[in-house]
């Protein structure tokens, strides 16, 4: 089977059957997706996470058609409905759809009105009705008072429903309307509940159609979520006239009986084929939306997860508020907890000043290199306080994206890492951290309450997880996780582990002091060989035992690393530290049947600079300092802006106040876009100009077209 799947899945990919052979072995041996794209280049030919996550959905997508054909293929033996022409039909779908439609004329049934006027005999009628032969048919014959045919239209109309049933149980009939619905169909909108005004922002779609080739995702999920909150009224299908015709031109013979079907086609199509060739396409639609936006979430999830960080710094961090003053925290530079305070910077000049004083003796206090102020409530006001304030130091100052902050202080491991802290302390702590080290904070909230997406409420959630925390475990590995001094939530996004072994390695690491070398992960209860090869490469132990346990360097290449030193008649710290020596390692010397040149390209790479961060470096943002509300805004005006979601329909940007500024689409660039993540990601820094300010319903229109 594996090898059928490889074929099929090299047809769709464009990919070596090899490799994906090779892909589809170590996922099903347990090997995780970073571990594969990093330390398993030679077998499949450097295919990168990209590659091998489409391979794994496939493969899982294949999979799931197979039990399913097995589960209708061992239904039908069982009630010896099974034929040689039937399996073989089946054996050729390589779709749940189509697989569906050979089993639908045998799954059992509920009491249709086909299966009642079986039950009353007319099943003969219909089969005469049904050629159109010319034969003269008497309907008469069948009526019956026992069975509840009490003329000859009850006899008809029984004789219809069952034919009608035929006709909506071939599979070459569905797949044809299918076809039609997709190619020709029309998503009609239609206001229900106009009186209410929650409705008014759904306006746009009061009277609306688009056809369902071209509508856009993002549109698509809004109007199903009109629907479903009440405001809106759906169809989605083509013009009837299109569809009777299929079915005319299939079934519709001239003979003396040619009225009866065509009330049969009429009535198979509105009652049974119509609603549920919709109900698949609803669903079809709404996975190809679902799949787009959780595209879009994800990407903007990278941006942000790989967001540079401030690194090892001294940081003061502070969540805004008015009525309720600034709380205020003091980090040390591996971001644990010094000294909490309250204060007021909005709160006239008493308070003002005394704000004042109590940041000055902090910063000096505690060596502060950098304030961060949270983006939310007052985070403006604040930072515009912040720096007038006399700071000899001149620490670095910045406004903090604290989407989730709140989430992540009320959170378990927030109680359990600081039971003794108020919830709001806990939010100030949350945004320093994430000034230091965005990656290893956000890590500990739920991505969906991050912020970066669209429609996420409304999308399939389970698909949405599983994406989000593939790509928070691409983010993590991709960086590499320091061992000892790793959150549980970090540790548990590292290849292999999880939250139990993550538990037990922060366990044994409180219990033992700090790990010495990555051999030493193989004391941790419960973490056996197969776990340590998927993890120990994306762990990093600095000054340790070992040199290239600080490194990317996986230990199955320990003895090939020191046998390169060793040639060059040198240590592995030597070689790590010289330029010179590392120049002359000669990469063809160590090829062989089982490492190859990528692996080696690797780890000259890794020895060059151990434990590389392959994120940027930070650069101080500040917004334009006249702006600090919407009446500030004037239309003309060029702002800078920090970019902080992006949709299928243009991008979001913070220019410095509470509100995000819309740059739609059109407004991108001085050319076509067809995907604004061709122009933008999140964080991205650009200068806007804005085009309109409509403070009543708080929305800015930016443009970043040249003027």
């Amino acid at each position: 089977m594996q090898k059928e799947y490889s074929t099929a899945i090299a047809a769709r990919l464009k990919i070596a059957p090899v490799k994906i052979k090779h892909v589809i072995q170590l996922l099903d041996d347990g090997a995780t997706i970073p571990f594969i794209a990093r330390y398993r280049k030679e077998v499949t030919g450097s295919l990168d996470e990209v590659a091998i996550l489409d391979i794994k959905a496939l493969t899982e997508k294949m999979k799931e058609v197979d039990a399913r054909r097995n589960a209708i293929v061992s239904s039908l033996d069982k009630n010896s409905l099974l034929t040689d022409t039937l399996l073989a039909g089946l054996n050729k779908a390589d779709s749940l759809p189509e697989l569906e439609d050979l089993y639908l004329p045998y799954r059992p049934k509920r009491k249709t009105r086909a299966v009642i006027a079986r039950e009353r005999g007319l099943l003969p009628l219909a089969e005469q009705l049904f050629r159109q032969t010319g034969e003269n048919i008497s309907a008469a014959r069948y009526i019956s008072s026992e069975n509840g045919i009490n003329t000859v239209e009850d006899a008809f109309s029984g004789a219809r429903d069952i034919i009608a049933e035929i006709i909506s149980e071939d599979s070459r009939v569905r797949s044809e309307l299918r076809t039609l619905f997709r190619s020709k169909g029309i998503i009609y909108s239609r206001v229900s509940a106009k009186t209410k005004d929650e409705a008014l922002r759904f306006k746009d779609y009061f009277d609306y159609q688009e056809p369902v080739s071209r509508i856009a995702g993002h549109r698509l999920l809004a109007l199903y979520r009109g629907e479903k909150m009440g405001f809106l009224r759906l169809s989605l299908r083509p013009d009837d006239n299109l569809a009777l015709n299929c079915l005319s031109r299939r079934y519709l013979k001239n003979s003396p009986n040619r009225k009866q079907i065509e009330l049969v086609i009429e009535d198979c199509y509105k009652r049974l084929l119509a609603p549920s060739i919709e109900n698949e396409l609803r669903r079809e639609l709404k996975a190809e939306a679902d799949r787009e936006a959780i595209e879009v979430f994800s990407k903007n999830l990278r941006e942000l997860l790989l967001a540079p960080p401030l690194g090892e710094k001294n940081v003061l961090a502070l969540d805004p508020g008015f009525r309720t003053g600034a709380k205020l925290v003091c980090l040390d530079s591996q971001g644990q907890f010094l000294h909490a305070t309250t204060i007021y910077p909005t709160h006239g000049k008493d308070q003002q000043s005394k704000a004042a004083q109590t940041i000055a003796s902090l910063v000096r206090k505690f060596d502060i290199e950098a304030i961060a102020i949270g983006n939310g409530t007052a985070g403006r006001e604040t930072e515009q306080f912040v720096r007038q304030v006399d700071l000899n130091s001149k620490p670095v100052i910045t406004l903090v994206n604290e989407d989730g902050a709140s989430i992540y202080s009320a959170s378990k491991s927030a109680r359990d890492e600081f039971p003794e802290l108020d919830i709001t302390v806990r939010g100030a702590v949350s945004i320093g951290r994430r000034l230091q080290d965005p990656l290893a904070e956000l890590v500990k909230i739920d991505p969906q309450s991050i912020g970066v997406g669209q429609y996420q409420h409304d999308v399939d959630q389970s698909a949405l997880k599983k994406s989000l925390d593939q790509v928070v475990a691409s983010c993590v590995n991709g960086v590499g996780v320091e061992l000892n001094s790793a959150s549980v939530e970090l540790l548990s996004h590292v290849s292999g582990l999880g939250q139990t072994l993550a538990a037990n390695i922060v366990g044994w690491r409180k219990e033992n002091g700090p790990f010495k070398s990555r051999k030493e992960l193989l004391s941790v209860p419960r973490l056996g060989p197969k776990v340590f090869e998927l993890a120990a490469g994306f762990l990093r132990i600095r000054n340790g035992s070992d040199p290239l346990d600080a490194s990317g360097v996986h230990p199955e290449r320990y003895v090939l690393v020191k046998t390169i030193a060793a040639d060059l008649g040198s240590t592995v710290k030597t070689l790590i530290n010289s330029t010179e020596l590392r120049d002359k390692i000669a990469i063809e010397n160590y090829i062989s049947k089982d490492i190859g040149r990528p692996t080696l390209e690797d780890i000259v790479a890794e020895l060059e600079k151990p434990g590389r961060d392959p994120r940027s470096c930070f650069q101080e943002f500040v917004y334009a300092e006249q702006i600090r509300s919407m009446e500030d805004l004037k239309v003309g005006m060029e702002l800078p802006a920090m970019i902080t979601n992006v949709t299928k329909f243009g991008a979001f940007a913070d220019i410095g106040i509470h509100q995000d500024g819309l740059i739609h689409i059109s407004q991108l660039a001085d050319r076509f876009v067809r995907d604004p993540a061709e122009i933008v990601s999140v964080r991205q820094r650009v200068t806007v100009r804005v085009l309109e300010v409509d403070p009543v319903r708080k929305r800015i229109s930016l443009t970043m077209k040249s003027g």
